[in-house]
Parts: C-alpha cells; sequence; structure tokens
C-alpha cells in the first residue's frame, strides 16, 4: 500500500475539509439583491413566467445576454428549477452548454443540487453530460459523485459522462466518491453505479493512490467491498 507522508497526510486533510464544507464552491445562485438587478428576461425566468418569457423571445431578446457573474438564462432557470421556461428557452435556441463565470453549466448545476427532474429535463433538450466544467476542470459526474448523488451519477452515466475524466485535483468521479465521501450508502451507490459502468479502479490520485487503498485507509467496508469486485 502506498504510504504518504504525515504532512501530506494533514494538508490533505485539511484541503478535504474544505472541500466538505463548500462542496459547491463556485456554483452562486442569484441573489434577492441581484434579482432586482437583472434584465427583465432574466427576472422572468427566474419567476417563472413562462408567458412573459414568451413574450421577450417573440420580441428578439437576446438569449445568451449574461449577468455579471456571467449567468445567462438557462443558468437562471437551473438555478430557480424552472423546467417549463428551459423547454422555451432551448427551444428558442438558447446554449444549453453555456458556462457561467466558475465554469458551471446547468448540467452541473443540477447535478450538486440533486435536482434530477431538471436534470432529465436538460438532457432530454440537448444540454451535455460531457462538459468539462468547474475550476477543478471536472465533470457534472464527479461533481454528483462528490456529493453522493448516486440518482444523478446513474443518470449522468447513462447519458455518457466520461467515467474516467482526471480533475485537475488528480481525482476521477470513483476516487471523489471515496476521499470526498462518508463511506454510507449514498457514496457506495455512487461507487458502484461507476463500477458496473466500467469505470477505471486503476486509476490512482497524484500520490499514486487508488480508491480502494482510500477506502481500505479510512475502514469503508463496503466500499471496499465494491471496489475489490
Amino acid at each position: 500500500m502506498t504510504s504518504v507522508p504525515k504532512c501530506f497526510v494533514y494538508l490533505g486533510g485539511l484541503f478535504l475539509s474544505i472541500l466538505l464544507t463548500f462542496p459547491a464552491l463556485g456554483q452562486v445562485p442569484p441573489s434577492a439583491s441581484e434579482i432586482k438587478d437583472m434584465s427583465e428576461l432574466h427576472q422572468r425566468v427566474h419567476a417563472g413566467d413562462t408567458i412573459g418569457v414568451a413574450k421577450l423571445i417573440a420580441k428578439g431578446r437576446d438569449l445568451e445576454s449574461a449577468d455579471k457573474r456571467m449567468r445567462t438564462a438557462v443558468h437562471i432557470a437551473a438555478f430557480a428549477s424552472n423546467e417549463q421556461v428551459l423547454r422555451q428557452l432551448a427551444k428558442a435556441g438558447a446554449d444549453l452548454n453555456a458556462l457561467e463565470f466558475q465554469k458551471y453549466d446547468i448540467v452541473t448545476i443540477a447535478a450538486v443540487a440533486n435536482d434530477t427532474e431538471f436534470l432529465a429535463t436538460a438532457l432530454e433538450l440537448g444540454a451535455s453530460a460531457k462538459n468539462i466544467t468547474s475550476l477543478y476542470d471536472g465533470t457534472a459526474l464527479i461533481a454528483a459523485a462528490h456529493l453522493g448523488h448516486h440518482e444523478v451519477v446513474k443518470m449522468l452515466i447513462d447519458a455518457g459522462a466520461p467515467l474516467d475524466h482526471v480533475n485537475n485535483l488528480n481525482w476521477t468521479a470513483l476516487i471523489e466518491s471515496v476521499v470526498l465521501g462518508d463511506g454510507g450508502e449514498n457514496h457506495v451507490k455512487s461507487a458502484r453505479h461507476l463500477v458496473e459502468a466500467g469505470a477505471n479502479k486503476s486509476i490512482t490520485d497524484g500520490n499514486g493512490v487508488s480508491p480502494l487503498e482510500h477506502a481500505i485507509n479510512r475502514n469503508y467496508e463496503t466500499m471496499i467491498e465494491v471496489l475489490s469486485k
């Protein structure tokens, strides 16, 4: 088993605690004050005003106009979980794969929120599960595995999300399901979905530690069983 210096273990543990405290670091839903300053289109999208949105679309409003945080109408719809409005925007030609200022798309926003209904709609309409998103150069699948959102993990796998993408922390979705999980049922289900879909269990982190070794180091017995198959 790979041995990691104590100083790295301490720093790694500190970093993990920060990530666990702020699992959606970078995702910034609009505040009440920001909503007041938004364009009419964004306000109506946030409110789920389908009639108002339809009128603005008919008037030719720019669907890719963005607020100060580069959030377009589709991002506002995602944060507000307004599926019907998203359908309107998609039909009118809005970019469903646009990235806001922290490189989040609507698929990742829905994945982090565990919003399976909005996610299903976004994927149905053509949003991609393959986008590289976030400050960590990750994917929606990595974010979902991190949080133990196992239903979302399965949906993204079925939508063709890259199983073995390595983010700039040198972690895959499978590694994150272990190192950022608690070894409980939700993270175990996420890992099982990944393993059954063919995720590569031999990919290690930047220190050469495999997902199985991480599970053993944490004494995650059920996770060990899943990763040992």
